[in-house]
């Protein structure tokens, strides 16, 4: 059968209204759904040879139809898709030939388009993956968001998109059903546009049907518009132009997908504007909308609903952990203030040692250069070291609140004690003056005798109020001369007669000892109690389960009076065996406490005099060198204040 039998066959015959016949610059085609068959004599595949290695590499078939000349058979090449019409076939032949054709044609189509759309779905599943792993590392809310509609918009090819925030409620009493009650509202966090530039700022929607994205929200269901200006007239939401006239831009598709909680309520609503037909392209002049810009299909809204609901979740999450973060930091804050309130003198110093340790690991962080250049703080040990700067006092609890606020060497009650014993000894002396008086008179004295005794007491009155006054003055916190101790214990040997035949000191042992005290205000038992305080935060923070983010608090805060040299306590570690972030807060620590405004005992010291006196706790094998360094030369000290970003 030659070509021109065959095609007036095709077009006659009632067996072949099922494909369609086609005449193109190509050649005649037949053509069944997608599937084609290119007829041609065996002359032309001699002459074009290349329509063979076309037909085996394309997605068309090829049907060569007459006698093949010997020629025609050594460059014919048949594969699955290409078959040969002899000259004595009929058209039944003709038939199953071509029908046979167009079906392999249409198996390799679907195979190919098979592969390609496991490809594709591979493709979107490993994507997917990776975001939602991206998505689930995430606990800041503000960055969660961005990133959920960075990827959103990744998935289906959106030029732009917004993310909006359904507003805390609040608590309902009894079982709270998973839908949106009246009067809440959506607030608009942020918006990515990749072809325009501007600024935005949060504002609030109502949820009702009016919007797009509030009808979403309120539905629990994803909305589809193919354009935004061609709105059903039948819908209740309807669109606000506004954003596109002040920005010179054109809303034309949009997709709006409600995020949905693990408790299965609304917390938010995705909504991604302009899918383009090329990722790339930017959508500047009018001419650009209509060429790029399609319809959200069902696969991109398949795809977006699938991240809303894993967005949803991990939203939640960032949420309760932000919750759970304000909770946790505002019982840090108020243990601080419980601890403050036993002792008022410190009020203020546990912040500032947080924010002083907190930028000294900033700066070693960065540091390029010296003992700890690479050392680096994750946003987590930050944390670490910034609560347990807060809390390196918590140990004060369990000190006596009177040890804590001893402001002088003896208590309040101890000096009133003192004082009274000598009114009560000065009235003694009066008393005894007068009764030898009374007798040197009945034995007949003289003015002179009177007035020796009148001298007498004088004296002895003189004695005991320079007494008071030296007690006062050895009562100051401050380093006492060599001759005070000598003073204090004549004093303390001094006993003065009552009238009734007994004596009585005027200081008592412990008070001879509190006095004798070289510096400050505390003798050594008191002083022991007071260094127990590390020991008893160190007790008292290792009973809270930190969780491993956070579970190095108890050491770092228990060995902040450590020294380099192993002269600290309460464990004696040196150098090495004393945490990093322990050794900075020494350093914040100290310095805290010469500069401090606030402390009754002392003057708040000069900054270079501080300063100095850092210099010399190296010296002494007690501070880190290469810190100080770091805390002078980086102007740590000016950072007294911060809030936490971590």
């Amino acid at each position: 059968m030659a070509l021109e039998e065959l095609l007036v066959q095709l077009s006659v015959d009632a067996r072949w209204s099922a494909a369609e016949l086609r005449h193109t610059p190509e050649g005649t085609i037949v053509q069944r759904g997608t599937a084609r068959v290119l007829l041609v004599s065996a002359e032309r595949v001699v002459a074009e040879p290349e329509l063979v290695e076309r037909a085996i590499r394309g997605d068309h078939g090829l049907l060569i139809v007459g006698a093949a000349p010997a020629r025609a058979k050594e460059v014919l090449r048949p594969g699955s898709n290409v078959a040969v019409l002899d000259d004595g076939a009929d058209d039944d032949q003709a038939y199953l030939a071509i029908d046979g054709l167009l079906e392999r044609v249409e198996l390799k189509q679907n195979a190919v388009n098979n592969t390609r759309e496991l490809s594709r779905s591979r493709y979107e599943l490993d994507e997917f993956v990776t975001i939602a792993r991206a998505i689930a590392r995430e606990r800041d809310t503000d960055k969660l968001l961005a990133l959920i509609l960075e990827k959103s918009r990744y998935l289906t090819g959106a030029d732009a998109g917004s993310i909006y925030v359904l507003e805390p409620e609040p608590p309902l009493t009894g079982s709270k059903p998973p839908v949106i009650h009246s009067g809440r509202k959506l607030r608009f966090k942020l918006s990515q546009n990749e072809s325009r530039e501007f600024q935005a700022r949060e504002y609030t929607i109502p949820v009702s049907a009016q919007s797009i994205a509030g009808a979403a929200a309120l539905s629990r269901q994803p909305i589809n518009v193919a354009d935004v200006y061609q709105l059903d007239a039948q819908k209740p939401y309807t669109f606000d132009p506004s954003f596109d006239k002040r920005v010179g831009y054109r809303t034309v598709s949009m997709l709006a997908m409600p995020m949905i909680s693990a408790e299965d309520e609304v917390i938010g609503v995705i909504q991604l504007i302009n899918r383009k037909r090329d990722p790339r392209a930017k959508l500047v002049d009018p001419a650009d909308f209509t060429r790029e810009v399609t319809n959200f299909d069902e696969r991109a809204e398949e795809l977006v609903s699938a991240l809303a609901a894993q967005a949803g979740i991990a939203l939640e999450n960032a949420l309760l952990y932000q919750e759970i973060q304000r909770i946790f930091d505002g019982f840090v804050h108020a243990s601080v203030r419980a601890i403050e309130q036993r002792d008022p003198t410190t009020s203020g110093h546990s912040q500032r040692v947080a924010a002083l340790a907190c930028t000294l690991a900033e700066r070693i962080d960065g540091a390029s250069d010296g003992l700890y250049a690479g050392t680096h703080f994750s946003r987590e040990q930050l944390r670490e070291l910034h609560y347990a700067s807060l809390l390196h006092d918590f140990g004060k609890i369990g000190v006596r609140e009177q040890v804590l606020v001893k402001a002088k060497k003896l208590y309040p009650h101890e000096l009133q004690s003192i004082r009274d014993r000598i009114n009560y000894a000065l009235k003694c002396v009066e008393a005894d003056t007068l009764t030898r008086k009374i007798s040197l008179m009945q034995a007949g004295g003289g003015a002179a005798d009177l007035h020796a005794l009148d001298l007498d007491l004088t004296a002895r009155k003189a004695s005991l109020l320079a007494a008071l006054e030296t007690i006062s003055q050895a009562n100051e916190p401050t380093v006492m001369a060599e001759g005070d101790f000598t003073r204090i214990a004549e004093i303390f040997g001094m006993t003065v007669g009552d009238g009734r035949g007994e004596s009585f000191r005027l200081l008592r042992e412990s008070e001879l000892h509190a006095l004798q005290t070289p510096r400050g205000s505390l003798v050594a038992s008191e002083y022991d109690e007071i260094r127990s305080h590390v020991v008893h935060t160190y007790n008292f923070l290792s009973q809270i389960p930190w969780g491993k983010g956070m579970a190095q608090i108890p050491l770092i805060a228990g060995a902040h009076h450590e020294r380099v040299n192993g002269t600290g306590y309460p464990r004696g570690l040196k150098a090495d065996e004393i945490p990093l972030q322990s050794k900075i807060m020494s350093v914040a620590d100290i310095y805290d406490a010469l500069t401090a405004a606030d402390r009754p005992y002392k003057k708040a010291l000069p900054l270079e005099r501080a300063l100095q006196i850092l210099d010399f706790e190296v010296k002494d094998g007690h501070l880190d060198a290469e810190l100080v360094k770091l805390f002078r030369e980086a102007k740590v000290y000016e950072s007294t204040e911060r809030k936490l970003r971590y």
